[in-house]
């Protein structure tokens, strides 16, 4: 095998198999090797076919990139065969057994990594043991996080100080103390590990364990938006990390944006058309992710809300909460009529399945974001310098959320006020008149509403500075890139001492 100065680094993408996991990563892996780096994505056959075009792409343009693809154990772990991504599963019980069939790959992964003799190792923090593989290999081992600074300062603190220790009430507000910023929370918005050791304890130890051995942590995120928090993460908690994003602004072409994460359900010509019919600013764009499931009744709220407001809106519907494998039919559910009279009137969009959600933000016409708070979609909001109305609902939502709303400012909570542990779960009811009101506020030309767009609207040029030539994503992917070559110098002129 050739020094390091003969042949182009070689780094190991494994991305985790959620959608708001692989993304990312994915894009990570695409503009490593764009820079020059040869890269291997390990996933499987089904995860693969989310982003294989894009690859294909790359291939095309001279990029030394491919994908290993390893045999997903569903039958073994009792899943339908298919179904190999934690948006593909409807309960918290099936997705448990997806975590169970994803750790059953650990032997083969392993091997491969073994086999392809990589420089480093690029993974989600959920793979916690790549740290021993790394060390063992002698190469680092950098964890991604799915989850930008904010968030991982929210999470250290709270551990730290744990000020809810003194709250009695699941609504009494508390402040988290030694932060950059004044945030605001109640403990009915703690993650429930937060508040006390479950079942899930032992392996957020792990992590965390991992974390601290990596050779350091790639984030989504740019050093203009969590300035802060970018500065508290490294000096203040003392890990090593990269801001690379935001990612959806890295890879700009059309057909990338369009299939970025899935084969939309929908043609990006028939969105775009429908929206270039609207005026600026005036459509707000409707989506919680890829997990969430909403009751009938909660989908009949935000379908009135939408209504009585009169707003211009593009609504990505997710499937019911708890519909029967049977109702196919039923499983998009929307109240009676609602659709064709929105389609009559122009007033509305509706999508059922995967959209090409960074294509639709981008464009004029958009004037807000209505968003579940998960990372991807703030960023994405964020780099199309919309304002948000904010409904977190799990995972670290709620802290995303607080960003937005108290911290950047650029965003109106809907209201939501309780964490669920699952995104499968029904959620607590929020009404009509409260989905009315945030939808006012944000897409209002009032001063509020102004202000709000302002900020977004430079954010939204930061980002975009940011990942351009000499902006400071750009720079810190360079100055990553250069650390991996120089851990590779070091170690094959150690090699050659022995």
């Amino acid at each position: 095998m050739g020094s390091p100065t003969e042949r182009p680094l070689h780094a190991v993408f494994l991305p985790y198999m959620a959608p708001g996991h692989m993304m990312p990563l994915v894009d990570i892996a695409r503009v490593f090797a764009a820079h020059g780096l040869r890269v291997t994505i390990i996933t499987t056959k089904m995860n693969a076919q989310s982003f294989k075009n894009a690859i294909e792409r790359d291939i095309r343009a001279g990029h030394q990139i491919a994908i290993e693809v390893l045999p997903f154990p569903a039958i073994e772990a009792g899943l339908p065969e298919g179904c190999e991504n934690i948006s593909k599963t409807p309960t918290p019980e099936m997705t448990i057994k997806l975590f169970h069939a994803i750790e059953m790959l650990q032997p083969q992964i392993e091997e491969l990594i073994r086999k392809c003799s990589p420089d480093c190792i690029a993974s989600d923090v959920l793979f916690y043991w790549t740290t021993d593989v790394a060390a063992e290999l002698g190469i680092p081992r950098l964890a991604f996080s799915g989850s930008g600074f904010f968030n991982m300062c929210v999470a250290y603190c709270i551990e730290h100080h744990q000020p809810h220790k003194h709250i009695k009430l699941e609504t009494e507000p508390f402040v988290v103390p030694n932060m950059p910023d004044q945030l605001v929370l109640t403990r009915s918005q703690l993650p429930d590990i937060v508040k006390t050791r479950n079942k899930f304890s032992e392996l957020f130890d792990k992590l965390k364990e991992a974390e601290r051995k990596s050779f350091g942590m790639l984030v989504n995120s740019f050093y203009e938006l969590e300035t802060a928090y970018a500065d508290y993460y490294r000096k203040v908690i003392g890990v090593k990390a990269w801001h690379v994003g935001p990612v959806s602004l890295l890879k700009g072409g059309q057909d990338d944006k369009a299939e970025r994460g899935d084969e939309p359900s929908v043609s990006k010509h028939s969105c775009l058309s429908w929206l270039d019919s609207k005026k600026p600013n005036s459509v707000l764009y409707i989506c919680f992710g890829s997990l969430t499931r909403f009751s009938k009744t909660q989908l009949n709220e935000i379908a009135s809300a939408l209504e009585s407001t009169g707003q211009f809106f593009i609504w990505v519907v997710g499937k019911v909460l708890g519909m029967d494998k049977k109702d196919k039919e039923e499983e998009w559910w929307l109240p009676d009529g609602f659709e064709d009279k929105m389609v009559e009137s122009g007033k509305g969009m509706i999508i059922r399945g995967w959209a090409p959600q960074v294509l639709i933000l981008e464009h004029p016409a958009i004037g807000g974001i209505l968003t579940h708070c998960g990372w991807n979609s703030i960023l994405e909001g964020v780099a199309a310098g919309l304002p948000m109305i904010t409904w977190p609902i799990f995972a670290e939502q709620f802290y995303n959320e607080k960003l937005v709303t108290q911290v950047l400012k650029i965003g109106v909570p809907v209201g939501n006020e309780v964490w669920k542990a699952w995104a499968t779960e029904e959620t607590s009811f929020i009404s009509r008149e409260k989905i009315e009101r945030a939808i006012s506020k944000a897409m209002c030309e009032r001063e509020d509403g102004e202000q709000m767009r302002k900020k977004a609207k430079r954010l939204g040029e930061l980002a975009r500075k940011a990942v351009e030539e000499g902006g400071s994503s750009h720079k810190d992917l360079k100055l990553l890139i250069e650390e991996i070559k120089c851990y590779a110098r070091k170690n094959a002129s150690f090699q050659k001492d022995l």
